[in-house]
């Protein structure tokens, strides 16, 4: 059509022209522009939705890689710790915690009157209750690993109490302190007095990463060192396990499985597996690997198999789609120059496709690093302080996990575990986004163009 046609009336149209927009044509266009609109107003609510979401995680978890110190000399008295001298480590293992304590608190006691700061209002247990109950016994390792430390004075760095810390997070205040049994005002008059004298101050948590999970009273010391290593050993059990036997089993159902009903039964029941709760392998596991075959509860090997369960679908799935995503030509091409079907396969069809493989594989194992459900059915929301042995023991032996420690933290009453929760979540996030990232890495590292 030319410009000279353009303007030829149409029938029916009472001599409208086509470059001219009748209300049909505006109507269209207003509709195309609101839907436009719409579009552009959900990704908008689901940008602002995504950044508030983070916002409040990182707000409320960053205090917890932020921890409260106070370092003060400490006499490792010999009369209290080693009343024999001999620095036997039978003797010096007899001594509990509550004789550090006695040694920790005459320190602080010592350092306060030294820097000349008044505690006419408070008494000997009240100074000491500045300290966290975990500095005694994180002094007893330290003696217990050293006795030549004995009958010295060192600069010893303790946790703070939990309310002290949170006094200077915000959780706690002056007008909150004197409602709380736990604290006092003229503790928290005591803990600036230290502030101001430079031997109370606030650093980096590392034990926030690397200590195990504490008591409801000692919610400073509360770690995420064994839930770490038990999704790390359960991770582990995942990959060997699902990795071979979802490649395996797509292979075989993609390439060689004859197209009958029998495998169109078997590729439904994988389609409705990858859709179901996770919670009920969670009770297929209680049922088959606790109470049937007799594995112990809250173990990484436990855990591992449960997800391997729910993982498998989810494997088999992506890996069925990038096999079927290398061409046929591909196929044809190796079978005529003589190869195998196996040679075609393995040799040709799966390098090609491996990017696909590895992206589902991460991102699998992903899902599996958080989930919860599953894990609380077989007890890994057990109290756990030990950290589990070396591999292969320890895949049996008791641990926890990631989700499940935050799970358990928010139900905690202390302020201190939500704090510590919303901060766990920001490492299982980082590790999420880190698997994601290598599998866009991996993704782009074995890509091949045909």
């Amino acid at each position: 059509m030319t410009d000279a046609t353009a303007s030829i009336p149409r029938a029916g149209h009472h001599g409208a022209s086509l470059l001219t927009l009748d209300g049909r044509v505006k109507r269209r266009n207003a509709a195309e522009a609101r839907f436009r609109a719409y579009g552009l107003t959900a990704i908008v609510i689901a940008l602002l939705a995504l950044v508030w979401l983070l916002f409040s995680i990182l707000s409320a978890g960053s205090p917890a890689f932020r921890q409260t110190f106070i370092t003060v000399p400490v006499m490792l008295d010999p009369a209290v710790l080693d009343k024999k001298g001999a620095r036997d480590p039978a003797d010096l293992s007899k001594v509990t915690t509550v004789g550090y304590a006695k040694v920790l608190a005459k320190g602080l006691s010592d350092a306060v009157t030294a820097e000349g700061i008044s505690t006419a209002e408070l008494s000997d247990k009240d100074i000491a209750g500045l300290l966290s109950e975990e500095s005694a016994a994180t002094l007893r390792n330290m003696v217990l690993a050293d006795p030549a430390l004995i009958g010295q004075t060192i600069e010893f760095t303790a946790l703070a109490n939990g309310r002290i810390d949170g006094y200077y997070k915000g959780r706690v205040t002056m007008a909150s302190a004197q409602l709380d049994s736990n604290v006092k005002p003229a503790q928290l008059v005591l803990a600036d007095a230290l502030k101001d004298k430079g031997l109370l101050g606030r650093s980096f948590n590392t034990g926030f990463l690397t200590m195990p999970d504490a008591s409801d009273k000692r919610p400073e010391a509360a770690g995420l060192g064994v839930a770490i290593v038990g999704s790390f050993y359960m991770m582990i059990v995942v990959l060997v396990l699902s990795l071979p036997i979802g490649v395996a089993a797509s292979i075989y159902l993609e390439e060689f499985a004859p197209k009958n009903r029998i495998t169109d039964v078997i590729e439904v029941n994988i389609a409705n597996l990858a859709a179901v709760p996770s919670i009920v392998y969670g009770i297929l596991g209680l049922a088959a690997f606790i109470n049937f075959a007799g594995l112990p509860q809250s173990a990484p090997i436990v855990g591992g198999l449960v997800l391997t369960l729910m993982t498998l679908p989810r494997i088999i799935i992506p890996t069925r789609a990038a096999l079927k995503a290398v061409p046929p030509s591909i196929r044809d091409a190796a079978l005529g120059v003589g190869a195998s079907k196996l040679q075609s396969v393995f040799h040709h069809v799966l390098p090609l496709a491996m990017p696909g493989i590895l992206t589902g594989m991460i991102i699998g194992l992903a899902q599996a690093l958080g989930e919860t459900a599953p894990l609380l059915l077989i007890g890994m929301v057990a109290f756990v302080r030990d950290f589990p042995a070396a591999p292969p023991e320890g895949f049996f032996d008791p641990a926890a996990a990631l989700p499940v420690q935050v799970y358990n933290w928010t139900q905690r009453a202390d302020p201190a575990f939500v704090e510590r929760a919303s901060g766990a979540i920001i490492v299982l996030l980082v590790f999420l986004l880190a698997m994601n990232a290598l599998a866009i890495y991996l993704r782009r590292r074995f890509e091949r163009r045909w």
